[in-house]
């Protein structure tokens, strides 16, 4: 316990860190910073990111792969499936935080449900999985967000603070992957881009 308390407030710390050199400078009139702004702050800069990459891979190599390209990738997850891996995660995430199912079908396995394939259902399914993440983050209060909750994934308890957290980590993981399927189709990031 005392590890998972550590590496909470380590993640705190720099998630807090992040949205305070990120964010303009207040001005007076402003509200007080809340757990839920500092966070939403940073899962809005993870969307800002993520979703304009996902957006930039065209319609026809939403189903690209590496092992398409250089046979040494198999077993790889595809573009889209990266899309919507991030998105069942965002739903699952968000749920647990709120303690409700997710509100759509997250499919039998980690990379969404088989029935969304084109593009645009897949864009969809992750801008509206940000959307109600957004909503989860937004119900972290000072009162709940230590307070423990079932995770979306295995036993034991965790936080809305440590999930929330997770929220803005974990696109990432796949984020990197998705730049080198974009770089791999001669796409620039949007991120990278002057």
């Amino acid at each position: 316990m005392k590890i998972r308390n550590i590496t909470t407030c380590v993640l705190l710390s720099l998630t807090l860190s992040a949205a305070v050199f990120a964010a303009p400078p207040q001005a007076k009139s402003e509200a007080k910073p809340t757990f839920a702004s500092v966070l939403d702050a940073a899962f809005n800069r993870t969307e800002k990111t993520v979703v304009p990459a996902a957006d930039a891979m065209p319609d026809d190599k939403y189903t690209f792969a590496p092992a398409q390209a250089l046979g040494d990738f198999k077993g790889v997850r595809d573009f889209g499936s990266e899309v919507k891996h991030i998105a069942v995660a965002n739903y699952a995430y968000a749920a647990s935080i709120l303690g409700e199912k997710p509100p759509v079908d997250l499919g039998a396995g980690p990379n969404g449900p088989d029935s969304i394939k084109s593009k645009a259902d897949i864009m969809k399914f992750l801008n509206d999985s940000f959307a109600y993440a957004h909503k989860a983050i937004n119900s972290i209060t000072e009162a709940n967000i230590l307070e423990p909750i079932k995770p979306p994934f295995g036993s034991g308890t965790t936080t809305r603070l440590a999930l929330a957290v997770g929220l803005s980590a974990h696109p990432y993981d796949h984020y990197g992957q998705m730049v080198e399927y974009l770089r791999m189709n001669s796409i620039i990031p949007p991120a990278s881009r002057k």
